[in-house]
């Protein structure tokens, strides 16, 4: 990390012409790197869980097993270094690589996973309009590898994410997308990709660690340093190439506005579909994915109704619709969702609303404008389960109504360079009749350079 940090600021200090040079070109190579370093407050938030743990499970002098914040109290800690190269040669060829380092905040599905994470890498042939844009001609293409799902908000403006964006769409897929204009406003998009397996997080930073080595009863009476959190399901990363499970996507979108891209609103509803799988083996964990997770403990050979979520199928399918709307210096994105999991059902919403201000000019260092802008965010979701089943489901934060509000402000520092992001993320759901919360503070500073060829 010492090693690296010098060459950052090596980086750091080369003179501003040179990176101009690269970036009034036409651009055909982009690379560069991205450092997240964050203040982490997490209030400190605890309940028990139904499960009956045996005392020997459990840390020394706790009774029973309890759920509770992940890394409770203040934390300063570097979460992701990132290294990325875009490339695009003979118009309709365009590629992209995208590597992430320490990925503390995306380890799946716990903290013993790999410290490397490939997060995309695709190829593409043809055009690829971008949401809230009008293209000036039809556009077709077709990409393949490791990539974004079609409905994902890739243009946030926290560092956090809403409850519907972690559930739902936080991480890449694998296969293959094609996308077609019908006309400059209507357009469809079809997906045969490998699915993201089922498993649990907190909605937090951290995702929380479960069924971790130490908890395999081997040692007695441990207390894991990070701990479960308040999981909701959600769609894991992609570990190995399995498409017997695969997943298929289909989406219709119109767009509205003006040709100028000033005022423009773009609308898309779609549909997932795939067969979840009996289990899916992940890094970390001595849980399975998809139906393993559903079934709960004690489930082999046949699953304990004490213990397993009222599954009736093996099919997990997503209805959503998405808006985008950009009107100036305001940006809006808003996505609903409804799921079938299994026969057990979750639908919710997800709104972020953004300004971005420009700031008088107030001096320059290393060849950037200092304070260039600012950018308030809001952002409010809700998910509402209606799961139903075993009483003594370990996790049983899965079955709450959950409500997330997310208000920060952005702050760019160097233009292009360095932003500070300070924001608070209330969690407010209903346990047990009544209402509970398990808030969050957290800035970032994002240290971003890039080059052009």
């Amino acid at each position: 990390m010492q090693r690296l940090l010098v060459v950052l600021l090596a980086l750091l200090s080369l003179p501003a012409s040179a990176q101009e040079a690269f970036e009034e070109e036409e651009e055909r190579l982009k690379f560069g790197f991205e450092v997240k370093g964050h203040w982490r407050d997490s209030d400190s938030v605890r309940f028990p869980s139904p499960f009956p743990f045996p005392m020997q499970a459990l840390p020394l002098g706790q009774p029973r097993g309890l759920m509770e914040t992940v890394e409770a109290g203040s934390h300063a800690e570097v979460s992701v270094v990132t290294l990325f190269l875009d490339s695009r040669w003979r118009d309709d060829w365009s590629a992209r690589v995208k590597l992430d380092l320490i990925d503390r905040y995306d380890r799946n599905p716990t903290s013993e996973d790999d410290e490397f994470d490939l997060d995309e890498a695709w190829i593409r042939w043809g055009q690829e309009t971008e949401p809230g844009r009008i293209p000036e001609e039809l556009g077709f293409y077709v990409k393949l590898g490791k990539f974004p799902k079609f409905e994902r908000q890739d243009d946030r403006h926290l560092e956090s994410y809403g409850l519907i964006s972690t559930a739902f769409n936080r991480f890449e897929d694998a296969g293959v997308e094609i996308g077609a204009d019908l006309n400059r406003r209507l357009y469809f998009k079809v997906s045969f990709t490998q699915g993201n397996p089922l498993f649990y997080r907190d909605p937090n930073a951290l995702a929380g660690d479960h069924g971790i080595p130490l908890l395999d009863g081997s040692v007695l009476n441990p207390d894991p340093e990070l701990k479960t959190g308040f999981p909701i399901f959600y769609d894991a990363d992609i570990e190995d190439l399995d498409f017997s499970n695969h997943e298929t996507g289909f989406g219709l979108g119109l767009r509205f506005g003006e040709d100028t891209g000033m005022a423009v609103v773009d609308v898309l509803v779609w549909r997932y579909e795939r067969t979840l799988a009996d289990t899916v083996d992940l890094t970390g964990t001595f849980y399975g994915g998809d139906l393993d997770i559903l079934r709960g403990p004690f489930s082999d050979p046949v699953p304990d109704p004490d213990f397993a979520l009222a599954i009736t199928d093996n099919d997990k399918v997503e209805v959503g619709a998405n808006i985008w709307a950009y009107v100036g210096d305001f940006t809006l994105f808003a996505q609903y969702v409804d799921q079938d999991l299994a026969g057990l059902s979750r639908e919710g919403w997800e709104t972020e609303i953004s300004w971005s201000y420009e700031m008088p000019f107030l001096g320059s260092a290393f060849g950037r404008q200092v304070l260039p802008y600012i950018q308030p965010a809001f952002r409010f979701s809700r998910l509402e389960p209606n799961i139903t089943g075993g009483p003594q489901f370990p996790a049983p934060s899965v079955r709450w109504e959950w409500d997330k509000i997310d208000v920060g402000l952005r702050l760019g520092v160097l233009d292009r360079l360095l932003d500070l992001t300070v924001e608070w993320n209330l969690n407010e759901f209903i346990r047990l009749g009544e209402k509970e919360e398990a808030d969050e503070f957290l800035a970032t500073v994002r240290w971003r350079m890039d080059w052009r060829r």
